[in-house]
């Protein structure tokens, strides 16, 4: 098969695990001497490192996450991918990594995508994740950032991140970002400090954990791979601020403007978890969800807190349902794009 060539690939739609199976095919571009590469596209392959990379010793990894859809019209969608690039460049600064140019990104995910375009099949509950990432392969044990980086971009099948309402615990040990730290880049080290709480509530029957600010363990920030948001009342949708210690979310962004649309009030500031605790326990409406690429949106049905459990409003006519099924219409194609969000591939 030569690297234009596209086929049906003999994969089982039906049956895979998201992260383990991976199309045919991947992009890479070295950064070398200051400048990036032209993008080649390959047969997706192993490859080889010094064990001096200095990705190995020193956390310089940036990572993206977005998704391809099949349209109702058959064309394909890659959803905001102008905002993943730029995010993607705010986390390589604050890493101390070179940026990447729009048209290697844009352009060569396109290519890719034009190559692979049998992998996103029509199915409404099925994507292709397309997961862009960059590494320092620099060989050199000083502290210092690399000279030299590997820009790379892998897909993967996928259906529901998770499959059902999320029973999530507060975490009160643990941190995962300070204030001035890299908690807005996604870059590996935010990921590798946060398994061992997550691993630690799953053997307590929970599904994820509600992290909380650094110094008062008080405010509300993430929850575990999502944002975190909550509907009260029916009629306001309320999340975390932005800081440098949360992610700025593609889809927190996305369901923020729809929900302004939607008649909801919508206020981002400090979340208390006794403001919500308190909320619950007064009889109060309070819907609680996560927001992500992977996740997009994930009704949490308990939130556990200082060991004990408050249920959330869980029932059909909650509003996070609503924005879910907004937000699937503007990806699919059955609602306008008024914003711009949708990059398409012809057919």
């Amino acid at each position: 098969m030569n690297e234009t060539e596209t086929r049906k690939p003999d994969f089982d739609f039906e049956n895979f695990t998201f992260g383990v199976q991976s199309t045919d095919r991947m992009l890479l571009a070295a950064y070398q001497k200051g400048e990036w590469t032209e993008y080649r596209i390959a047969p997706v392959q192993s490859i080889s490192l010094s064990p001096l990379a200095m990705c190995f010793h020193y956390g310089q990894t940036v990572f993206e996450g977005l998704k391809a859809f099949r349209m109702t019209d058959g064309k394909i969608n890659i959803f905001r991918m102008e905002s993943h690039w730029k995010r993607m460049n705010r986390s390589l600064e604050r890493m101390a990594m070179p940026p990447l140019p729009r048209t290697l990104f844009m352009d060569g995910i396109l290519e890719l995508l034009k190559m692979e375009s049998d992998w996103v099949i029509d199915d409404p509950d099925y994507s292709l994740y397309i997961r862009p990432f960059v590494i320092a392969t620099e060989n050199k044990l000083g502290v210092d950032a690399s000279q030299e980086y590997l820009f790379m971009v892998v897909l993967s099948p996928m259906r529901a991140y998770y499959n059902k309402p999320l029973k999530v615990k507060v975490e009160t040990d643990y941190i995962r970002s300070a204030r001035g730290g890299a908690g807005a880049a996604k870059n590996g080290g935010n990921y590798g400090a946060s398994l061992l709480p997550q691993i630690n509530a799953k053997k307590e029957g929970f599904d994820q954990i509600i992290w909380l600010d650094a110094k008062e363990k008080k405010y509300i920030e993430e929850s575990g791979t999502m944002n975190i948001l909550f509907i009260l009342n029916g009629n306001t949708l309320v999340t975390p601020a932005l800081s440098d210690s949360i992610l700025d979310g593609i889809t927190r962004d996305s369901l923020l403007k729809l929900a302004s649309e939607e008649g909801f009030t919508v206020e981002e500031r400090q979340v208390a978890i006794e403001e919500i605790v308190e909320r619950i326990e007064n009889g109060e409406r309070v819907e609680a969800f996560g927001a992500g690429t992977a996740a997009v949106i994930s009704p949490i049905e308990t939130i556990s807190y200082k060991g004990k459990s408050h249920a959330t409003y869980l029932e059909p006519d909650a509003g996070m349902y609503r924005l879910k099924n907004k937000l699937s219409a503007v990806r699919k194609g059955m609602n306008p794009d008024t914003y711009g969000w949708n990059q398409l591939l012809d057919a």
